[in-house]
C-alpha cells in the first residue's frame, strides 16, 4: 500500500511539473528521490505560502488559543477598522467570551455599519450563548426582512429562543422553514424533538422516518459526512416506536 501511494504521489508531482512547464530538474529528483524530492516539489511549486501560513496558524491557535485574540487585540489598536472590530469580536465568540464579543459586536454597529447583516447575526449568537433571550428578539427584528435571515444559523436560535420565551407557534414556524429534503439534518433533529416536547409525537416520528429514508438513498460520501446524526436521528426513532 506505501508503494503504491509513492507511485501515485510520484505520478503527481511530474504530471504537475510537465503541465506547468516547471525545470525539468525536478523530475528527476521525483524519480530518484521519490519521497525527498515529491515533498521538496510540493512545498515549493504547489503548496503557496498563504496555505502554509494558514495551517502554522491553526496549529498555533489550537496549541495557544489565546494568541489569536491578542494578536487581534493588537491588530485593533494599531488600526481601528470595522474589519479588525469584528475579527476580534468573532475571536471571542469562538473562545466563549460572550460579554467581549457582544461588546465589540455592538460598537461595530454603527454609521454604515448600523445594519450589517453579519455582526447583528453574529451579535445574536453572542446573546443566545450568554442567556439574553429579549436581546436576541431584538437582533432578530432587525434582520428579519434580510432574505439571507431564513435558514441561517441565526434564524435557528431565534426559534429556539422563542420556545424559551413560551412563544411554541411562533417557534414551529420557524424551526418548519429548516424542514427540507436530504438537508439541515441537524435543525430537523431539533425540530422533532421540539415536536416531541410539545406532544406532537406521530408529527415527530414521521419526521424522524422521513429522514431515516432519505439516509438510504443518500450518497455514500454524504453519509459518511452526517454518520454521527445518522446513530443520533435512528436511536431517537426507535425510542418512539
Amino acid at each position: 500500500m506505501y508503494y503504491y501511494a509513492i507511485i501515485a504521489l510520484q505520478g503527481f508531482c511530474v504530471y504537475h511539473c510537465y503541465t506547468n512547464r516547471n525545470n525539468y530538474y525536478w523530475i528527476f529528483a521525483i524519480i530518484f528521490l521519490p519521497v525527498i524530492g515529491c515533498i521538496l516539489y510540493l512545498f515549493t511549486n504547489v503548496f503557496q505560502k498563504r496555505d502554509i501560513e494558514k495551517v502554522q496558524e491553526s496549529l498555533v491557535t489550537a496549541i495557544n488559543p489565546s494568541k489569536k485574540i491578542t494578536d487581534l487585540e493588537k491588530k485593533l489598536k494599531f488600526s481601528e477598522t470595522f474589519e479588525n472590530r469584528v475579527a476580534l469580536a468573532d475571536a471571542y465568540l469562538e473562545e466563549g467570551l460572550y460579554p467581549e464579543a457582544i461588546s465589540y459586536y455592538e460598537s461595530s454597529l454603527k454609521d454604515v455599519f448600523s445594519k450589517d447583516f453579519y455582526v447583528i447575526s453574529k451579535l445574536l449568537e453572542a446573546q443566545y450563548h450568554n442567556s439574553n433571550p429579549e436581546e436576541v428578539v431584538v437582533c432578530a427584528e432587525k434582520i428579519l426582512d434580510n432574505p439571507k435571515f431564513r435558514k441561517s444559523k441565526a434564524s435557528f436560535l431565534y426559534a429556539l429562543t422563542l420556545e424559551k420565551m413560551g412563544k411554541i407557534q411562533a417557534a414551529e414556524e420557524v424551526l418548519r422553514t429548516f424542514d427540507a429534503p436530504y438537508s439541515n439534518f441537524s435543525e430537523r433533529l431539533e425540530l422533532a424533538r421540539f415536536l416531541q416536547r410539545q406532544g406532537k409525537l406521530e408529527d415527530a416520528k414521521e419526521l424522524y422516518q422521513e429522514m431515516v429514508s432519505e439516509f438510504e438513498n443518500m450518497s455514500k460520501p454524504n453519509f459518511r459526512q452526517n454518520r454521527h446524526l445518522i446513530k443520533i436521528i435512528r436511536e431517537e426513532l426507535q425510542a418512539l416506536l
